[in-house]
């Protein structure tokens, strides 16, 4: 019987989805997404390729979910800020445009 090997980064794959979600505040949480996504490509594709070879999908595939969610989050609250700081600046200039009147 032939012993499976485990898939390349599948922890850390699923270690970087989970701190992508939890730790999602000023872009950390997209960046970890972005380098789950980047680490989960290369053992997604061997899995493709021979899935009777290799141990850890579960790991490697939930990381890999986790991770697109972190990455949505993040873009989201990266929108919003940017949002935000263009609504404040819009503000600031009307602002100081009445003060000079």
């Amino acid at each position: 019987m032939e012993q499976k090997q485990q898939l390349p980064n599948a922890v850390a794959v699923l270690v970087l989805g989970i701190c992508s979600i939890v730790i999602n505040c000023y872009g950390v949480g997209l960046i970890l997404g972005i380098i789950g996504l980047a680490l989960s490509s290369q053992g997604r594709r061997m899995y493709k390729e021979n899935p009777a070879s290799y141990d850890g999908w579960g790991n490697l595939n939930a990381g890999f979910i986790m991770s697109i969610i972190g990455v949505v989050i993040g873009a989201i609250w990266a929108f919003f800020w940017i949002f935000v700081v263009a609504i404040m600046g819009g503000s600031a200039y009307s602002f100081s445009h009445l003060m000079n009147q």
